[in-house]
């Protein structure tokens, strides 16, 4: 079974389980692990079996792919920012850096912003472009969310705040997702499996750590666990009735706008 995972902490602590083999399968395992807007675009060709998806992309891909109930990066308190060099500057019509088309957080600022020029980038050099002025504010996925005040940037928009403001529901950003022409049995057998990651993470805190220290990027452990353990909560063990409204909230805000049709929202639950 191919399954993808971005090379990120919170990714690699909920993974850490499946992928050592502390959780035990009957099926063997090729990862594959690419940054989130590269996965959103190899599952329209449809060659991986379980990938993480971010919300968004999942409108445009709900005839491959099921929603697993396992998986889920949702905000709660926290999520995307958009930042600049300035406090006081306005990001309407201005160029901005979007860590992809397809992601979430992409999404969520095409709701919040009416006019602004997307410049698409990989997440990683967001910063960078918005430290050497290429573009005037950039958006920030993973843990740039966190540690732009190291890199001299201040906070514009709060896309957490704008969400929460409007709907008083947890903010869906990533997804797990499975091939839907997998038998119904083994995508079970799976998502058990994922169950029992997520769990395995948080009961040995330390050695899932360990291992998503691979991924990173230079930051110490402190701010390591601190992000992982952000993303990986309870929602993600299993997704609770309110990040299920949050999904069809942000698919609803969408259609609203015409950037596409509401899609079918098919969760598969244990």
């Amino acid at each position: 079974m191919i399954i993808a995972h971005t090379p990120d902490a919170d990714d690699a602590f909920m993974f850490y389980g499946l992928l050592s083999g502390k959780v035990r399968v009957n099926f063997e395992i090729e990862q594959v692990v690419e940054d989130i807007e590269t996965l959103n675009k190899r599952a329209f060709n449809n060659e991986i079996d379980v990938t993480a998806l971010s919300a968004h992309s999942y409108a445009f891909l709900h005839d491959k792919y099921r929603i697993l109930s396992t998986g889920a990066s949702v905000g709660d308190g926290y999520g995307p920012v958009v930042v600049g060099n300035r406090e006081d500057m306005t990001v309407e019509g201005k160029k901005i850096a979007v860590p992809g088309r397809y992601t979430t957080a992409n999404l969520l600022l095409k709701l919040a912003l009416d006019h602004f020029q997307p410049v698409e980038m990989r997440f990683d050099e967001v910063i960078p472009a918005v430290q050497s002025g290429e573009v005037d504010a950039g958006l920030l996925i993973h843990e740039g969310q966190i540690t732009y005040p190291q890199h001299g940037l201040i906070k514009v928009i709060d896309l957490w705040h704008w969400w929460y403001e409007r709907t008083k529901l947890p903010l869906p950003l990533g997804i797990n997702a499975i091939k839907r022409d997998m038998p119904e049995e083994k995508q079970r057998e799976f998502l058990v499996a994922m169950r029992e990651s997520v769990q395995y993470a948080h009961e040995h805190v330390e050695e899932a750590l360990q291992y998503a220290m691979k991924y990173s990027r230079g930051a110490d452990k402190e701010l390591v666990k601190k992000f992982a353990l952000m993303y990986v909560n309870d929602y993600t063990y299993e997704m609770p009735e309110s990040v299920v409204k949050a999904h069809e909230e942000l698919y609803q805000m969408a259609a609203r706008k015409g950037f596409f049709t509401k899609p079918p929202l098919d969760i598969l639950f244990l």
